[in-house]
């Protein structure tokens, strides 16, 4: 399964996004940030989108959108919302189910990833 992260401001909350980077087995990985998630690193590939985060949420939902679409080879992607805000969540969700793709929820726990 594709994983799909948000990273936003706030670096404390990256550390779950590497976690399940590195404890899932994924096909592919998409990180999307803002200009500072620039910044992120790890040892897997991953592709990343930057995205203008203090947009409205219309606006931001078309922009997660427009650089999601043709990204995905399958009809559903695991998501994980661990780092961001409601506004960036409901924005990403939007664009996803729009595209449409199927979500399923994705966190590190101390059992490993589990689907949510």
């Amino acid at each position: 399964m594709e994983l799909v992260a948000l990273l936003s401001s706030g670096e404390n909350t990256w550390a779950q996004v590497s976690g399940l980077m590195s404890h899932g087995d994924w096909e592919k990985i998409i990180l999307l940030g803002g200009e500072d998630a620039k910044a992120f690193t790890h040892e897997k590939p991953f592709t990343f989108i930057q995205i203008d985060l203090s947009k409205k949420l219309k606006s931001l939902k078309e922009e997660f959108q427009e650089k999601l679409k043709g990204k995905f080879e399958g009809m559903e992607v695991a998501l994980s919302i661990a780092s961001g805000d409601g506004k960036e969540h409901m924005a990403l969700m939007s664009a996803l189910i729009n595209l449409p793709m199927g979500i399923r929820f994705a966190a590190l726990t101390k059992d490993g990833v589990i689907d949510l």
